[in-house]
């Protein structure tokens, strides 16, 4: 396995990005150690939120929510998946697959001994991230399901299908121009500089290429039988789930019926429909932070 790093000086004077960095080396294919970056803030002995981003994003996109949950006394964590953000990214699509990206996340969740999380997740952050919550339902206290699935091979929609096309098939992939088609509020320059930071040439964007296509929208795609089997967890999950989507996101929209419907700990908590595109981190980063606080406080 070849893998890429991103230079440290790409990540130099990005815009609200005072974070530090924190590393851990997680077990790859072939016997090859990966480096997955994270953002580790707040108190240790707070309680910890887990933020995770999804396709084509990376923890820049919580940039604003970060400091507000820091502020009211909270641990936040909020790691870059591999092959995006600081983390290492191998240069083959075919190194990347949905039970890679789930491995490596439960080896990193289990290595910092995580217990008691609150999460937030949206779009592949909620592919991989309700994964976590089936594999270790032990270890979370409550989940905010955002503009995400946990599909099991029973088809897309025409918003989903356009995006799988571009993604395929454009030949320079603007990743900074993609969140900034995603948000109802304009980007600036500085932020999309950012979003492309961590990709200095399309080299450095298999993870973010490959992951559409392995979205489980047809019962040939892998990992059909083990979302059904997270589904088979999630179903006796009785902590707090709310959903909280956006109400402009033609890829996800209705989505949160299902979790609404199917998950029992989502049957008396006060879902929200929240102002924003599909990337809803940019568009209402306060009303995120207020719900994760709320339910934080719920659950200690």
């Amino acid at each position: 396995m070849n893998v890429l790093r991103t230079p440290d000086s790409r990540f130099e004077g990005l815009a609200d990005w005072p974070f530090a960095p924190h590393y851990a080396d997680i077990g790859g294919p072939e016997g090859v150690t990966l480096r997955m970056a994270y953002v580790d803030e707040g108190p240790r002995d707070g309680a910890p939120i887990l933020l995770m981003h999804g396709e084509p994003s990376w923890s820049y996109l919580y940039r604003h929510i970060i400091p507000r949950l820091v502020e009211r006394g909270h641990r936040v964590l909020a790691p870059d998946l591999i092959g995006f953000g600081r983390s290492d990214k191998p240069a083959s699509r075919a190194d990347y697959t949905y039970e890679r990206h789930v491995d490596w996340a439960s080896q990193w969740l289990t290595g910092l001994g995580l217990q008691g999380v609150v999460m937030f997740c949206q779009d592949w952050g909620g592919l991989i991230g309700l994964r976590l919550v089936a594999a270790f339902p032990e270890r979370f206290a409550g989940v905010i399901a955002g503009n995400t699935s946990l599909p099991v091979g029973a088809g897309s929609n025409p918003g989903f299908d356009a995006w799988l096309h571009m993604s395929q098939t454009i030949p320079v992939m603007p990743i900074g121009g993609i969140l900034n088609m995603g948000t109802t509020r304009e980007l600036t320059p500085a932020e999309i500089a950012a979003y492309d930071a961590p990709f200095p040439d399309e080299s450095f964007k298999e993870g973010a290429r490959q992951f559409p296509a392995l979205v489980p929208i047809t019962p040939e795609h892998g990992s059909v039988a083990e979302n059904q089997a997270a589904w088979k967890v999630l179903e006796a999950f009785e902590k707090p789930f709310l959903t909280a989507f956006s109400d402009n996101d033609p890829v996800t929209k209705g989505g949160e019926a299902g979790f609404k419907a199917r998950v029992p700990g989502a049957r008396n908590e006060g879902h929200v429909i929240l102002p924003g595109g599909h990337f809803l981190q940019e568009d209402s980063p306060a009303a995120i932070a207020d719900l994760l606080d709320d339910m934080v406080r719920r659950t200690r």
